[in-house]
């Protein structure tokens, strides 16, 4: 300690710990401000067009196409479509799972920007590979769930989703500025309050060798995670404890150390996402899917999407582990 004492100085403080994480805490800012904004103008409307095609080959009825257009733009709106038509009878149970886990992937293009643009300040070009990796699994998942509908649904007649949907609607910059100083204001805060001791626990871990003493632990007592660094172990603890900005900001910390590789870094986000998904979905899916469908069916819904995003991430992180 007392080494680490003499070399700790008021200046390597400055350049090492202050200056880096002011430059962070700025990008972050304005990234999440982009991100915010371009969810709030409704950016998805246009991809809603993929929907008629991809509902025909996997043989959902049309109030499915309709739900997952509208998922682009509302996930709620899209659930709450699809719990009406059960209600009615209109379709069945296999159909609302099949429907649900259909919306996957725009209820993820939903979020895309701003998960970008929170990420990319952290982990700077490892963010578009990243985020390219999870929109990949997110299109097996869709992709699946349409050959499975092809293979379990019977054919159906010719229909029209988009006379489901409500017309489209212009642009309103003002009403979507509005809504993206709101959510900036609410989001901005929760991030600082991640950031800031999550980048100045990683500077003193890594100047004090803790990291070194993990990897002798993790030799012994992880093994099935032995294949990643002990850095990205505290990555991975951190998407798991945490919300997901916390795992960006030890990933951000670890990055202006030079601590890892891009893949490394990568691989470590994946493995994150994939054990911090099923607590964080019963946590904060539960309540909302209940609110909207019966327990039952809402619990359910909760499994069957996480069973399918952990097998895609589970698929992708290998390729890219062994490949990429």
């Amino acid at each position: 300690m007392h080494a680490v004492a003499e070399t700790l100085t008021a200046s390597a403080l400055w350049h090492g710990l202050a200056i880096p994480l002011s430059r962070l805490l700025l990008s972050v800012s304005v990234g999440l401000f982009v991100g915010t904004l371009i969810e709030a103008l409704q950016w998805t409307r246009a991809m809603a067009k993929v929907a008629q095609p991809l509902v025909r080959l996997g043989r959902l009825k049309d109030v499915a196409g309709a739900s997952f257009s509208l998922a682009f733009f509302s996930g709620a709106g899209a659930n709450t479509m699809l719990a009406d038509a059960f209600e009615r009878g209109e379709i069945s149970r296999r159909e609302v799972m099949l429907s649900n886990l259909f919306n996957s992937l725009p209820t993820y293009f939903l979020h895309l920007p701003t998960l970008f643009f929170i990420a990319a300040p952290f982990i700077g070009p490892a963010a578009g590979l990243y985020v390219g990796l999870t929109v990949l699994a997110a299109l097996l998942r869709t992709l699946g769930i349409v050959l499975l509908g092809r293979l379990t649904l019977p054919p159906l007649e010719k229909g029209c989703v988009a006379c489901l949907l409500p017309e489209d609607a212009r642009w309103d910059w003002r009403g979507a500025l509005s809504k993206t100083l709101k959510r900036f204001k609410r989001r901005l805060p929760r991030m600082i309050f991640y950031t800031i001791p999550i980048y100045v626990v990683f500077f003193f871990l890594k100047r004090w060798g803790i990291f070194d003493a993990l990897e002798a632990i993790m030799a012994e007592h992880v093994g099935f995670l032995s294949w990643l660094p002990p850095q990205a172990m505290g990555i991975v603890v951190f998407h798991m404890a945490a919300e997901t900005t916390a795992g960006y900001a030890a990933a951000g910390a670890l990055v202006q150390t030079g601590g890892l590789t891009v893949k490394e870094l990568v691989l470590a986000l994946l493995v994150g996402n994939i054990l911090s998904s099923p607590v964080r979905a019963v946590r904060h899916q539960f309540p909302y899917y209940a609110g909207i469908f019966k327990p039952a069916l809402a619990l359910n819904l909760i499994i069957g999407n996480q069973a399918l995003r952990a097998a895609s991430i589970v698929l992708v992180t290998l390729g890219y582990a062994l490949w990429g």
